[in-house]
Order: C-alpha cells, then structure tokens, then sequence
C-alpha cells in the first residue's frame, strides 16, 4: 500500500469508516467493451469506503504530489492536458458510471453495502497547485466531488492526535507531531 494511501484509509477509519484500499472491481467484457478497453485487467480503485449508517460510499483517488508543484486544475478541464489520464474517474464519464455501478453491485453480492448506497467520488491530495486551488474546488463543487487537500488532511491528523491510543502509525505519528 501506497503511505499516502494508508494516512487516508486511517483518516477514514478514525472517522467511522470500513475501508479498502487497492480494491479490484470485476468488470464484465460489455463493461470493458462500454468504456473502450476490452482487453483491461480489473479496474483498481486506490480507496474505498463505506459508512452503514449514512450508507455513503466513497472512492478516493489519492494524489500525495508533496515534492511536487501539485494537482494542476488543467487536468480536470482539459482533457489534452498531460496530467488528465491520471484522473481518469474525474474525466471519463461512462468509465465513472460504469465502473461505480458494478462497484456496487460487486459489494452487494458480497454483503458489504447497504442497499442503493451513495456513491462519491473524492481526490485526496496533498498538493495542489497553489495557483489552482480555488479554481479546482470550484470544479469540484460544481459536480458533487469532494476534495481533501493538504488543509483538510492537517484538520483531521490533529483530531487523530487529540483522541485516545490506537494502535495505528498513522495516528501515532500525528500525536508526536501534533501534540
């Protein structure tokens, strides 16, 4: 696993959260044939997360870029940009819908979600192009995406901090740190 991966997955767990990373959906060969990759292994999501009690489920796609410049909004806006095969989920609109319904359908028939769960989309990153960043939260807004950037990341690693022991790196390296 991916460190910036396992820092969210323990993010999500501190907040009440089942979670996966690196979860592999079966698509059937019509889905690969649908979203033109007939030949493609199954799909890898980097995180999931499900929630019984709102019945929220989120896939994140996890960015770290930290000694990088960051994620450029470009990416999102402009699908000749060099950056826009990276967020493929983000850009390709029968790959989100098809992948997503046979995400859950593949979770229901393992007993892992609730009936007609609430799919979001979510880009955790812990950079972003400074010149970007209100331009892509705009962006995100405007279609029921989330974004965790490097300040909601902060936010939550303090909350880690301030709870009790658990027996997680994440959590306590945030308490060293932190504290």
């Amino acid at each position: 696993m991916d460190a910036f991966e396992n820092v969210v997955c323990e993010i999500l767990r501190a907040d009440g959260y089942w979670v996966q990373s690196a979860y592999k959906v079966a698509l059937t060969k019509e889905e690969k044939r649908e979203i033109g990759r007939p030949s493609c292994p199954r799909w890898e999501l980097d995180v999931v997360a499900y929630r019984a009690g709102s019945n929220e489920l989120l896939v994140v796609e996890c960015k770290s870029y930290l000694d990088s410049p960051g994620v450029p909004f470009g990416a999102f806006a402009d699908d000749r940009h060099p950056d826009a095969k990276l967020y493929k989920l983000f850009n390709e609109d029968t790959l989100r819908r098809v992948v997503f319904g046979r995400l859950v359908i593949q979770m229901r028939e393992a007993e892992l979600v609730a009936k007609d769960p609430s799919v979001k989309l979510v880009l955790a990153a812990g950079n972003i192009r400074l010149r970007d960043r209100d331009q892509l939260r705009s962006h995100f807004d405007e279609r029921g995406w989330m974004l965790w950037d490097r300040e909601w990341l902060r936010a939550r690693l303090k909350e880690m901090s301030a709870g009790g022991y658990e027996d997680s790196s994440v959590a306590v390296t945030a308490k060293l740190l932190l504290r």
